[in-house]
This record gives structure tokens, C-alpha cells and sequence, in this order.
């Protein structure tokens, strides 16, 4: 009965939730539990279009506890990044997952990589046929075609997951981008020694050492991606999420970061025209990505993702170093979470199993 009252009597909104004067709040600014739930817990937080401000805080933004401040807050624009926790899995989503995983590699294998009955080799020799057969130049190619393809698919999400749905357009952008994103990788596997030799330091003492570091590193900023395999996989409804800690302290562009540090590690070890070619085109693209993911980001998040950007940077450190960025004291533990040690062990397997990778794909000949 009371719920029909209030729904048929015209009551300003402001009678029922009036609007409260938010404090002028700086990058770093700090609030007790109190203080947010007297102040920010209002539905009127959500404009119109769908934004969210940054002086509006939604009421699920992920509050972290900070050790320097006790039980006070650090009130976040963006999402707490790698927060996963276990009670709230269902084995069904995983086991779900783990079956569409192998109906995909069974999928790609019989399209696209088996030389029998994929289309793969047929790709990569009509561009060695039509463009040019110079080593450089197909990997460039590849490179380009892939970038072109991924970064369009996803400056077209937004109309696309309207149109046919979230889980629908991820399927679409895996199922094109996937195949392209194999025949590069094999490519410049089964071609990476076949350019001109521009030095030669594989001898130089301690640089294997520090190669294969930089690659481990490079992982930890390449994959962001694992904080929602579920999502990566349509099992969970996908989402374009703006995270803010972790990784994204460093920078807000970790997968940029890791590919030039992946890029750079890899030319130097080389040290040839083909792994120049590979390494100008993937960090081409990932910085065309720099300026793409900020684009769609502020379209969806408005003023959040400004607050984001404003004590953030694409340059890893730069925030930091500038004082807009001010690290907890327990930061550590933002990486003391599933998602990044997963990436820990698979980065370790991935080194182990160069030498499989490379027998696998010289099968193809590609």
C-alpha cells in the first residue's frame, strides 16, 4: 500500500533523496566509512546519460582499505583490479568455461590451423603472393592486418553489443581476431632468424639473463585481461571495466607497456629486420591503443575515468614519480592475488615450453 502511494503521488525527487553538497575532493583525497555513507550513498549519483561522476561516487565503487590511515578509505573512481575471490565462484561457470575452451581450440585448429582443412596457410601465402615474400614485409603485413581488425572490432563495440548483445559480440571479436592473432605469432616464429642481421649479442655476457627478465616482466602488464577470464570467455557478461589499482598505478596502459618491453627484449636477443618489422608494428598498434582505450573509456565512464586519468599515466611511473599517484603502504598485496600469480606460473610454463611451441609450429610451415 505504501509503495502504491509513493508511486502514484507526485513527489519531487528531491523531497525523497535530497541533494547533498559534495566536498571538493582531490586526487588523493581520503574519507572515513561515515563520511561516505552520509555523503555519497544517494541514487541521484548516476547522470542521465549513464555516467558516472567523479564528484557523484556510485555506491559500488570498490573502497580499499589503507594501513597508513587505519579504518579509514581510499574511495576509488575505477575497480579494485585482480580482486577475485573464491566464495563467490560457481564450479558450473568454470566448468562451462573449460568447455567452451576446447570447443574453441577444436574450432580454430580445424578451420584455421591445420594445413588439411584450415584456411591459415592459404592467408599467409596470398599475402607473400600478392603484397611481396620478403620476410619483413609479411610480418609487418600480418602485424597490420591483425591491428587493423582487433582495434576496429573494438571501437565498434559499443554499437555492436547494442545490436546483437555483449556475449554475441565477444564471440564475433574472438572468433576473427583469434585466427589472425595465431598466423602472426606462427609466422614470426618460423621466420624470425630469416631477416637481415643487423647485430649479433647472443653472446654478450648476462644479456640472456636480462632478456628473460624483461620478458617475465613484460607479462605482468601484457595480460590484464585475467582478472575476468570469464568474461574473456562470454561466461560472465562482458564488460569495459576501468580499473584503478594494481598494475594500473604503474600504468593505465599495461598492455602497451608489456609489449614494448616484450618487443625491445625480443629485437635486442635477435637482432634482425624481422623482429624490427614485428616489434614497429606492435608497438604501432598498442599505441594507437593508448589513444583509442582512453577514447571509449571517457565515453563510457565520463568524469570517472577523468578522475582516473588525472592520477594515472600511459608512461609507467610518471604519476608516481609526479606525485599524483600516491602508492599504499601495503601495495604489495594488490599483487598478492590469483589472477597474478596465475600469470607468474603461466609465464614460467610459457618459457619451459619454447621449445614445444617452436616444433609446433614449424609443423605448419607457414
Amino acid at each position: 500500500m505504501a509503495n502504491s502511494i509513493l508511486l502514484t503521488t507526485p513527489i519531487s525527487s528531491s523531497v525523497l533523496y535530497p541533494k547533498p553538497k559534495f566536498p571538493t575532493l582531490k586526487s588523493s583525497h581520503i574519507v572515513t566509512p561515515k563520511q561516505i555513507a552520509s555523503k555519497f550513498i544517494y541514487p541521484n549519483h548516476i547522470s542521465a546519460n549513464g555516467r558516472l561522476s567523479a564528484t557523484k561516487f556510485k555506491i559500488l565503487h570498490k573502497l580499499r582499505a589503507t594501513s597508513e590511515v587505519g579504518e579509514t578509505k581510499e574511495l576509488l573512481s575505477g575497480e579494485d583490479s585482480a580482486n577475485f575471490d573464491l566464495s563467490k565462484q560457481k564450479l558450473s561457470s568454470w566448468i562451462y568455461f573449460a568447455l567452451i575452451l576446447g570447443v574453441v581450440l577444436f574450432i580454430l585448429n580445424l578451420v584455421w590451423i591445420d594445413n588439411s582443412t584450415g584456411f591459415g596457410k592459404t592467408f599467409i601465402d596470398s599475402i607473400s603472393t600478392v603484397v611481396s615474400d620478403s620476410p619483413e614485409v609479411v610480418m609487418f603485413m600480418l602485424t597490420l592486418i591483425f591491428a587493423i581488425v582487433h582495434s576496429g572490432l573494438a571501437s565498434l563495440r559499443e554499437t555492436g553489443e547494442k545490436l546483437i548483445g555483449e556475449r554475441a559480440y565477444r564471440v564475433l571479436f574472438a572468433g576473427v581476431s583469434l585466427p589472425l592473432a595465431v598466423s602472426t605469432v606462427v609466422y614470426f616464429i618460423n621466420h624470425r632468424y630469416d631477416g637481415t642481421q643487423l647485430w649479433q649479442l647472443q653472446s654478450v655476457s648476462g644479456l640472456h639473463e636480462l632478456v628473460w627478465l624483461g620478458n617475465f616482466i613484460s607479462f605482468f602488464f601484457l595480460y590484464p585481461s585475467t582478472f575476468n577470464l570469464l568474461e574473456v570467455a562470454a561466461v560472465d557478461k562482458p564488460k569495459l571495466h576501468l580499473w584503478e589499482t594494481g598494475i594500473m598505478r604503474i600504468t593505465r596502459h599495461p598492455q602497451m607497456a608489456g609489449q614494448v618491453v616484450w618487443c625491445l627484449a625480443h629485437t635486442i636477443w635477435i637482432g634482425n629486420t624481422v623482429a624490427m618489422a614485428a616489434s614497429i608494428g606492435l608497438i604501432g598498434h598498442h599505441l594507437f591503443g593508448v589513444w583509442n582505450g582512453d577514447r571509449r573509456l571517457a565515453l563510457r565512464y565520463g568524469e570517472a575515468f577523468e578522475a582516473v586519468k588525472n592520477r594515472t599515466s600511459v608512461v609507467p611511473f610518471a604519476a608516481i614519480v609526479d606525485g599524483r599517484q600516491k602508492l599504499p603502504k601495503d601495495y604489495y598485496k594488490e599483487f598478492i592475488r590469483l589472477p597474478y600469480l596465475t600469470i607468474t606460473g603461466f609465464t614460467l610454463a610459457a618459457y619451459l615450453a619454447h621449445p614445444l611451441m617452436q616444433a609446433a609450429s614449424y609443423r605448419l610451415h607457414w
